[in-house]
């Protein structure tokens, strides 16, 4: 995979950016930490401007946090509500205990979408809910991007000031988004073993 991203980070420049970054919203496998510190690594050797890698990654990620979005506006509140009337186990939520999700996704829905894309793992599932709880879409591509671009930036200036060594920021940041995910599913396992409908 990272001969594939490299090959085409050279050959489209930043068309490829953001094309890998659309990928990997859409396939969290790809990752992030990966892409950015190499397109910072080639902005550090003056082929690429450092302000356009950084638009590039972040028009891609967005775009791809769009097609979450609308996934989760197509399945809407009063679905996801009935899912959990059926269901509420495995979603550890019951329909009045959405309601209240909602309620407050409506008056903290901004900094939970900019932190959201801040935090390995929660940044490909926070989309989700701004569609379900009908966030509106020009505010969420707004939050996104603002989120998106405070990430991919600091990515590729970890890449842009390591030069060669830019593959050690994923050295770092893969640890940490296993220990994110580790803690999300043993939150979740607990969650379901410990839930009762209220």
């Amino acid at each position: 995979m990272f001969e594939w991203i490299t090959s085409l980070i050279d050959r489209a420049g930043y068309a490829g950016i953001a094309f890998v970054m659309f990928l990997e919203g859409v396939f969290p496998p790809i990752p992030s930490w990966l892409v950015m510190p190499l397109a910072g690594f080639e902005a550090s050797s003056g082929r690429l401007s450092p302000v356009l890698v950084v638009l590039a990654g972040t028009t891609g990620s967005t775009l791809s946090a769009l097609i979450w979005y609308l996934v989760g506006k197509g399945l809407g509140t009063e679905r996801v509500k009935g899912f959990a009337a059926r269901h509420g186990h495995w979603l550890t939520l019951s329909p009045d205990q959405i309601d209240r999700v909602d309620g407050w996704f409506h008056r903290h829905g901004a900094p939970a979408v900019i932190i959201g894309r801040l935090i390995p793992i929660s940044r490909h599932l926070i989309s989700v809910p701004a569609g379900v709880f009908g966030m509106d879409w020009r505010k969420f591509l707004l939050f996104t991007a603002i989120g998106d671009g405070m990430w991919n930036g600091l990515l590729m200036s970890a890449g842009y000031l390591l030069r060669a060594e830019y593959a050690r920021v994923q050295d770092y940041l893969g640890p940490i988004a296993s220990v994110v995910l580790g803690l999300v599913v043993l939150a979740y396992v607990v969650r379901v073993i410990t839930w009762k409908r209220p």
